[in-house]
């Protein structure tokens, strides 16, 4: 089953999305910003080893709560994991996962990489 962490307000994850849905591909959507869907440690853990990156790169580094609280901190990986669940609007999105392969969906066509 395809899962895509989505956020409703994003006009990028919108696109991926509906693009899922024009193809008519079943997926599952997890609203990842919701308390009720985090994401655990191990669940990012897992997302980052399908996408193949390292955390750091998973972080949108222009968001007013990264440039306050993180940007000049050295953090490693674990750190850098609890700063995107204790504020998960830090996560790139949206991200498209297929079993063990995943991609960030900026633009939308990239999903079709793991169709």
């Amino acid at each position: 089953m395809i899962t895509i962490y989505h956020n409703p307000r994003c006009q990028k994850s919108r696109e991926a999305l509906a693009l899922l849905e024009e193809k008519g591909v079943q997926h599952s959507i997890r609203l990842y910003l919701n308390d009720e869907e985090s994401m655990s440690a191990a669940e990012f853990e897992g997302v980052l080893d399908a996408l193949d990156m390292d955390a750091i790169d998973l972080v949108r580094k222009n968001e007013a709560v990264w440039k306050e609280e993180y940007k000049t901190l050295e953090l490693d990986e674990d750190e850098i994991i609890l700063a995107m669940i204790e504020h998960p609007k830090l996560m790139e999105r949206p991200i498209v996962v297929n079993g063990d392969r995943a991609v960030v969906a900026r633009p939308a066509e990239k999903l079709l990489d793991v169709l």
